[in-house]
């Protein structure tokens, strides 16, 4: 059985992008032939805490996907950086049941405690409460993207296919 993956990144927010790295790598990613899943893109969501939230959930819904990986651009950040958790307005802090050490482990990519309070975090509390919700046993978790440069994107999008790769052993 071939795994379902819903990708999801964000559109632009403010007047000097002119794309939003999380939006430029799964475009990439949708490039390559070779991967085995069902690959779902829900991409350039609003910058909109509801309106992303609402628009990531119904797809989860219809869809029904074995790993949802969310992503989001950090423009001051230099590697992906796997987001362990997720934190809402009330304190409350829902963590990814994914284990993140050998997700990354031999990558470049990082583990990150600090989703960054905007629609970022709104995105993957809302999809991580979702789930707990729910019940459903999808894998969750939220990837953080740099600028791509031509210097990073080779590494940047083969760290983030050993990412899915990874996340997909144990299905």
């Amino acid at each position: 059985m071939t795994d379902k993956i819903l990708l999801t990144s964000f559109d632009t927010w403010l007047p000097h992008q002119k794309s939003n790295s999380s939006d430029d790598l799964l475009a990439k990613i949708s490039q390559i032939q070779s991967l085995p899943y069902f690959l779902t893109f829900l991409q350039k969501l609003p910058v909109d805490f509801q309106e992303a939230t609402n628009l990531a959930i119904a797809q989860i819904n219809q869809l029904q996907p074995d790993t949802i990986i969310c992503c989001g651009m950090a423009e001051t950040r230099q590697k992906l950086t796997v987001e362990s958790c997720a934190c809402c307005d009330d304190g409350d802090i829902l963590k990814t049941a994914v284990n993140l050490e050998p997700l990354v482990a031999d990558l470049a990519a990082e583990i990150s405690h600090e989703a960054g309070k905007f629609v970022c975090e709104a995105l993957y509390y809302a999809v991580l409460k979702h789930l707990a919700d729910a019940q459903m046993t999808a894998k969750c978790i939220f990837v953080h993207v740099p600028i791509l440069t031509p210097d990073n994107t080779d590494k940047i999008v083969g760290d983030f296919v050993s990412i899915v790769n990874r996340l997909t052993i144990n299905h």
